[in-house]
């Protein structure tokens, strides 16, 4: 049988004592946590390993003695540590011994009732205890290996791991405590603090309570009823701003909440949202001084007017570009007509309102920058919902052309149904036989022929305000996307794999450091790293969707029928 002992590095020099740590019955193996020294009282080494028992909820034992000989070898010393196994039953009992100023290690194995006369291998590993205490272990997956040997590794190393983790109070006392056990781990040179994060922490419990008040009266505002009624329960659904401010709310009310995480996950999120929120208002806050710097705000609404016309022109070219004969395509001409003049007068009353609001463009435009100081993601939505108010119109063309269109599509449907000797059944939904008469079949056959040879003329005008709306889509999509980024990647974890790769762990390696006969096989472990992609997938925050997500074969299916693509008002939505 192979016994393996999990020992720390940082041990390695400590003076001699006993061996303290956790027993893994199931994998024989043993992971040892510190070291304790001479002289000691074995009553109070079992009363206090009793109590970090109680807090720590790890089995704790004394599992051998640690013999490291820095001056001559002293008689019976041997004699004295093999005796200690009486005082402190443990099965089996390790002895490890380091010979003075020299690498090689020995290690004997008592036990009282041994399994077999054949003697058991020993394998000695050595792990760093700070950073194994620290990180967090995360399951990799792994095609080539089944999905046992996969849970049975990973049980096996999130052991260890664990039992590292929840030893936290053994490793309070130091070297400079002045009580009767003197302990020897990673911070037994003094125990790790900062004056200034004590300060912080004591600074930080109002600041959060004033928060958690402050957030919880917006909160309430919000949810208010007033809300609730129409334009405003339109407004705040519709707009980009509104949701991403409720957003970020929602992130806020989760930093300052006194709920203490409950494991590494809720803390890590936690720690993401808030690297998040720091790094999108400083964004935000470079972006407000660069707006407000050289009269940028001015020259931007001293362009906004002019590009606006700009687009107009363009768009009325385009129109009696349609209104002709476009690429040789000859068209109804009454509806030509018709259709043309209709969206002629939509971008006259356009530019009417635009030349209306000039003049006060650049104090909106004003205020609008000082929005930055919440947040780079804010300043982009409220960008978002500025172009859909300048192409508004563009967003009337589609959505006359595309019910029209439907509309036609919908009737040539029906109708071709009726030359079938079918019909749609409303209530069982689907298509029954049904026997018409002559003239219901005449007056189909005069709408049908109608709506058919009417279809190019409204096709091309459909076609043609499909595009730019989609190209406006596409532009609020790329801010959508850009505001989608930096709200949900989560900064804290990729800085911490940059910085502490440790941290967050996939797995473990090791390198064989002594392989001699008669000798334990000596392996240091080594954390693998977690990959950058992986970090991102695991710890990635969750946002909120300004759009439904429709598939490709869903989305081409409503541009051929004439249906809403990312319309302001969805099928089946009501206003209070």
């Amino acid at each position: 049988m192979v016994l393996k002992v999990f020992f720390p590095s940082c041990c390695a020099t400590a003076e001699s004592g006993l061996l303290i740590g956790r027993w893994i019955p199931e994998q024989n193996s043993a992971v040892v946590l510190a070291v304790v020294h001479f002289p000691f009282i074995p009553g109070q080494v079992k009363q206090y390993l009793s109590e970090v028992q109680r807090v720590t909820q790890v089995n704790m034992c004394v599992l051998g003695s640690w013999s490291n000989t820095k001056q001559e070898k002293e008689e019976g010393l041997d004699k004295f540590l093999e005796d200690l196994s009486t005082i402190f039953s443990h099965e089996p009992w390790i002895q490890l011994n380091k010979e003075r100023d020299s690498k090689v290690w020995s290690c004997c194995i008592f036990k009282k009732y041994p399994s077999s006369p054949k003697e058991d291998e020993f394998i000695l590993v050595y792990y760093d205890q700070r950073k194994v205490m620290l990180s967090q272990l995360h399951p990799t997956d792994n095609l080539t290996t089944s999905a046992d040997h996969k849970g049975n590794d990973a049980s096996k190393l999130g052991a260890v791991f664990d039992t590292v983790s929840k030893s936290k109070v053994l490793f309070m006392i130091d070297r400079y405590d002045d009580g009767p056990i003197k302990l020897t781990h990673w911070q037994s040179e003094g125990v790790e603090a900062s004056i200034i994060v004590e300060l912080l922490k004591q600074a930080s419990v109002p600041v959060c309570m004033l928060l958690t008040f402050l957030l919880s009266l917006v909160s309430s505002v919000c949810k208010s009823r007033v809300l609730k009624f129409w334009p405003l329960s339109f407004i705040w659904s519709k707009l980009s701003t509104c949701e991403q401010l409720g957003h970020r709310l929602e992130h806020l009310q989760i930093i300052s909440s006194n709920r203490k995480a409950q494991n590494q996950t809720q803390l890590m999120r936690k720690a993401n949202i808030f690297v998040s929120l720091l790094i999108d208002m400083a964004l935000g806050i470079l972006l407000m001084s660069w707006l407000y710097r050289e009269n940028r705000i001015g020259q931007l609404a001293d362009t906004l007017i002019p590009v606006a016309d700009h687009i107009a022109k363009e768009l009325q070219d385009l129109l009696q570009w349609l209104m002709g004969v476009p690429a040789g395509l000859k068209m109804n001409w009454a509806l030509d007509q018709v259709l043309g003049r209709f969206f002629l007068y939509h971008i006259h009353l356009w530019i009417s309102y635009i030349h209306l609001m000039s003049p006060f463009i650049e104090m909106i435009l004003w205020y609008v920058g000082l929005s930055a100081c919440l947040g780079l993601t804010v300043a982009l939505s409220i960008l978002s919902d500025i172009i859909a108010l300048l192409t508004f119109h563009i967003y009337c063309f589609y959505v006359y052309g595309a019910r029209l269109y439907c509309l036609k599509i919908y009737g040539l449907s029906s109708l071709w149904r009726l030359f079938r000797g079918k019909k749609w059944n409303v209530l069982r939904q689907r298509v029954d036989s049904c026997s018409y008469d002559l003239d219901q079949l005449f007056i189909g056959t005069l709408l049908f022929t109608i709506l058919l040879f009417l279809l190019p003329t409204t096709a091309l005008y459909y076609l043609v305000f499909t595009l730019l709306r989609l190209l406006v889509v596409v532009v609020q999509g790329l801010i959508h996307l850009l505001v989608d980024l930096i709200d949900s990647l989560p900064l804290y974890s990729v800085i911490l794999r940059l910085c502490r790769s440790y941290r967050l762990a996939a797995g473990v390696k090791f390198r064989v450091l002594e392989q001699k006969a008669g000798k334990p096989l000596r392996l240091l472990m080594q954390i693998n790293p977690l990959s950058y992609g992986s970090v991102v997938q695991t710890y990635r925050l969750p946002t909120y969707a300004c759009y439904p997500k429709d598939s490709w074969s869903s989305l081409c299916k409503k541009l051929f029928v004439g249906e809403l693509i990312y319309p302001w008002k969805h099928k089946g939505e009501k206003q209070d």
